[in-house]
């Protein structure tokens, strides 16, 4: 069996490299964790690109909340990323009901052709998980779902996940389960017993929240733990 996948958010070049010694797979970019992360600018992605050899996703999300705000713009920056060497992306779009924004989504997806992405966990806070999986399950290059199963994270999720987990291959369900969002170490042995092999942290490696760095030990021991 392959190792699981290991994703690590990171906000500077010093996250970044923390992220990568202590053994994530991948990298999400952002910005402003006030607003639940943003896209990051191109030359902030320049330097986390020249500084670490992970693949990295950068998010295209421009505003607080999971409305898509300007559609040029997005399309806009993610051309510019693109431009700079960006490869993969992470976004997803709900309306104003909590039903998947599939024109804006579709339009974004069109703009990073090519390119490999996820839809992020705008798909918790959806008004119906089924309807946006049928949705965009066909979009070109959406290969990961990140989610934790519920609004409130991984602990009040783990029914749903297994859930879905066990539709995998069915429409909707081919993409990879990226587990993230409230993710404890306690949570990691029931997920890997029940079948997940993708895992996303961002505070849990930090010593004093979002205004501390990665610590590259705090991820190695999420590293160890994962693989266990």
């Amino acid at each position: 069996m392959s190792r699981p996948i290991f994703e690590v958010i990171a906000l500077t070049v010093q996250d970044a490299q923390a992220a990568e010694s202590g053994g994530a797979d991948r990298l999400e970019l952002v910005t402003d964790m006030a607003a639940d992360g943003l896209t990051p600018s191109v030359a902030d992605f320049a330097a986390i690109r020249a500084a670490v050899s992970v693949p990295l996703r950068v998010m295209l999300r421009i505003r607080d909340g999971f409305a898509p705000g300007g559609l040029d713009e997005l399309c806009d920056r993610a051309a510019a990323l693109r431009a700079e060497g960006a490869e993969e992306f992470v976004f997803g779009f709900l309306d104003a009901d909590g039903a998947v924004d599939l024109a804006a989504t579709a339009a974004v997806a069109e703009a990073v052709a090519g390119c490999r992405w996820t839809f992020h966990r705008a798909i918790d806070h959806s008004a119906d998980r089924a309807a946006v999986r049928a949705a965009v399950g066909e979009l070109p290059g959406l290969d990961t779902f990140l989610t934790s199963g519920a609004p409130a994270g991984v602990g009040a999720g783990l029914g749903v996940l297994a859930g879905e987990l066990a539709k995998s291959g069915e429409p909707g369900y081919r993409q990879r389960i990226l587990v993230g969002g409230g993710l404890r170490a306690e949570h990691v042995p029931e997920l890997r017993a029940a079948g997940f092999d993708a895992f996303h942290i961002g505070g849990a490696v930090r010593a004093g929240g979002w205004t501390s760095p990665g610590d590259p030990a705090r991820v190695a021991e999420w590293r160890a733990l994962i693989d266990a």
